[in-house]
């Protein structure tokens, strides 16, 4: 039996029925909420592992609540996937530049929704002893593992579980140029299903969070990205 916990706000009955059954059914321990406001309150009192949140919501909308919570130190850390049946890539980039962690469009198969909801779990898991130790520090760059916490000029900055994932994998393979099906094989996961500009969005949250190191994640363009090689003396 799994022990996350994960809330789901959809404002369609049927639909969230049938997501709260299914995965109650694989394991999971679910809380439901049929608008944005129910939603919101649900989620900054249970604090889920994750969050399935649905676009088109009466009252406050899915976009509004992401940034909400993504506003909040209590809640920032919580996964979000977005649903809707919005699929324009304008809504998909809005709800990953917000931080949301990934996106379905509505109609969705049971195996895809349970598939999104394991992968992006799968990169909340707690990394092994050996590897809880390690901290990458490069410019005014500090990335600590065990903590799951990277500092910019010693002021911590938060950061989604997909986009620590990606800046840790880059600057630990510094001057290696990454495609960019390599790093959603690597980050997302190979069962993920993925939008074309998923990655070039996380990689665009993180530069921004780098503030004056966003340099430091390289565009090699016609492939890929790369964490910039230290200068030699």
């Amino acid at each position: 039996m799994k022990k996350e916990q994960i809330a789901v706000v959809e404002d369609e009955a049927d639909i969230r029925e049938v997501m709260v059954y299914n995965l109650e059914r694989d394991g999971y321990r679910v809380f439901s909420a049929r608008n944005g406001k129910q939603g919101l309150e649900l989620i900054q009192a249970k604090k889920p592992d994750l969050v399935l949140l649905d676009l088109m919501l009466p009252g406050l909308d899915g976009l509004q609540i992401c940034k909400l919570l993504k506003a909040d130190e209590l809640t920032c850390s919580i996964p979000i996937i977005m649903v809707s049946a919005r699929g324009e890539e304008s809504d998909i980039v809005s709800g990953l530049e917000l931080g949301a962690d990934d996106y379905i469009t509505k109609p969705f198969s049971t195996r895809e929704m349970l598939a999104r909801v394991n992968a992006v779990l799968r990169r909340r898991e707690p990394l092994s002893e050996k590897k809880s130790s390690v901290r990458i520090e490069y410019a005014g760059v500090t990335i600590d593992v065990g903590r799951h916490q990277v500092w910019v000029d010693d002021e911590p900055v938060a950061m989604t579980a997909t986009e620590f994932k990606l800046l840790h994998f880059l600057a630990h393979h510094p001057g290696w140029v990454f495609t960019r099906d390599h790093l959603i094989s690597r980050i997302m996961g190979e069962d993920n299903f993925i939008v074309d500009r998923n990655i070039d969005v996380h990689i665009q949250a993180v530069r921004k969070k780098l503030g004056p190191y966003r340099n430091l994640i390289e565009t090699i363009r016609g492939i890929g990205y790369r964490f910039k090689e230290r200068d030699e003396p």
